[in-house]
Order: structure tokens, then sequence, then C-alpha cells
């Protein structure tokens, strides 16, 4: 998994290519990447404690419930997706800086 500085730098290559790379577009990147650090730390909570976790009722009695982390980082990626796509930032957008020969 690509850490968050890498995904930035690759992001601000993208813009650079695209002759996107203005201050807005830049702000657009911070919160990509703050949505990105908060979905890797529910991902995280979700491999440690699991998809269900254990509560306890109002009444007292142990039950089990969805794990917030999961409703969370669906959330957190769904504004990814929404930033890149504001970004005009798709897989068939991506400039691959490397000449490909077969």
């Amino acid at each position: 998994m690509p850490s968050a500085s890498a995904v930035k730098k690759s992001l601000i290559e993208q813009l650079t290519e695209h002759g996107a790379d203005i201050e807005l577009n830049r702000g657009l990147i911070d919160d990509y990447i703050f949505y990105f650090v908060q979905e890797k730390k529910m991902q995280t909570d979700i491999k440690k404690n699991g998809i269900m976790i254990d509560a306890i009722s109002a009444q007292g009695k142990a039950y089990k419930r969805e794990n917030p982390s999961v409703k969370l980082a669906m959330l957190y990626n769904k504004q990814k997706l929404a930033i890149l796509k504001q970004l005009e930032i798709a897989p068939s957008t991506v400039i691959d800086g490397e000449d490909d020969e077969l």
C-alpha cells in the first residue's frame, strides 16, 4: 500500500502533466490525503476489531453491532472518489512517465 506522501506526490504529478497544478487543486489534494489517512485508520481498526464489535445495550445486555469504522471507511472512500472526479483524475487519464516498449 502506498504511503500518503507517495500518493500526494503522484497526484501533484498528474495535475502538473495536465496543466492543472493550481492552488485550488492543491487544496483538494490535501483534502484527498486527509481522507486517505482516515480511511487507512478505519481499515486498521476493522482488521484489529473485526466488522462486528461487542457492545452493551442501555439495559446492560451484551450484543454485537457493526463496527462504526466500516461505515466511516466507505464514506471516506466516497469522498476520495469525488475529489478525484473533481480533479478529473481517473485511471484512463493517468499519464505514465515511463515509455513502455514491448
